[in-house]
């Protein structure tokens, strides 16, 4: 019987995890360790960070689909676990409580002041979840704790400086870009159950749009903020903006949104290689 159960508890792991949004969690994670790596930070101290990041992330993930647990099962959403009942919102909500806990020791292991910045973001995130995704201001938490993030990072290493006001502004740009891509693929589900944050209000080819312009100039902060970058690569990497934001103005269908995500990754590149 006890074996049967642990089958049968490991056997959700995988729903479980995909109900965290695994994907924008690894990706969140990956970027903040990527960036300590390339600003000095002991191997201990990017573990640290890493670890508090993903606790973090998972706790976001969590919350999200557990508060909007009620409006996926209306809108019919079978690739949502805790909707669909593959995942029960017991395990949901132990899961989710004990990544919390995990996030404020392991943040606080990083230090007083960048563990109090980095529990900042992921309040900002919570504050989304729980009502502001709703709101005309629902970028704000997007910016807050995107531009916070390089901040918690190096506050996480002695003696290592503090992001320039540049790079904390294009993340900020850049955490907004990600909210308004993030939101288009669901946006007639969000209004159909009432959620009305800034990309419903903007609507599908705005937001788009908005999203594009928001990203080229998260690129252009990081371009002109980073002295250390050879030519050849700023070079490269506006024209690669260019081309997709141009590609993303004269499409329909799915390409702006795909061009949008392509200039996320290219604004990534930019905060990890300087």
């Amino acid at each position: 019987m006890g074996g049967a159960g642990y089958r049968w508890r490991v056997s959700r792991l995988p729903a479980l995890l995909r109900a965290a949004h695994l994907g924008p969690t690894l990706a969140v994670t990956t970027i903040a360790a990527a960036y300590g790596v390339s600003v000095g930070l002991p191997a201990s101290s990017v573990v640290l960070v890493a670890a508090a990041v993903l606790t973090g992330q998972l706790s976001v993930g969590w919350s999200n689909d557990l508060v909007d647990v009620a409006r996926d099962r209306a809108a019919g959403r079978t690739d949502k676990p805790f909707a669909t009942g593959e995942v029960p919102l017991g395990v949901g909500r132990g899961a989710c409580g004990a990544a919390v806990l995990l996030t404020v020791v392991l943040s606080v292991s990083c230090g007083l002041v960048a563990g109090l910045v980095h529990l900042g973001c992921v309040a900002a995130a919570w504050a989304y979840n729980l009502g502001l995704k709703a709101t005309v201001v629902s970028f704000v938490p997007y910016a807050a704790a995107f531009g916070a993030l390089p901040v918690f990072v190096t506050l996480a290493g002695p003696d290592v400086p503090l992001p320039g006001p540049w790079l904390v502004v294009a993340a900020a740009l850049l955490g907004v870009g990600a909210h308004l891509v993030n939101a288009l693929p669901d946006l007639r589900d969000d209004e159909a159950a009432g959620v009305r944050g800034l990309p419903h209000r903007l609507g599908e080819r705005p937001s788009a749009w908005t999203a594009v312009a928001v990203l080229v100039c998260a690129s252009v902060a990081m371009v002109l903020g980073a002295g250390a970058v050879p030519t050849a690569v700023v070079v490269a990497v506006l024209a690669v903006v260019a081309l997709l934001a141009g590609l993303a103005l004269v499409s329909h269908g799915r390409t702006p949104f795909r061009a949008a995500v392509g200039i996320a990754l290219v604004d990534v590149f930019l905060v990890v290689l300087v």
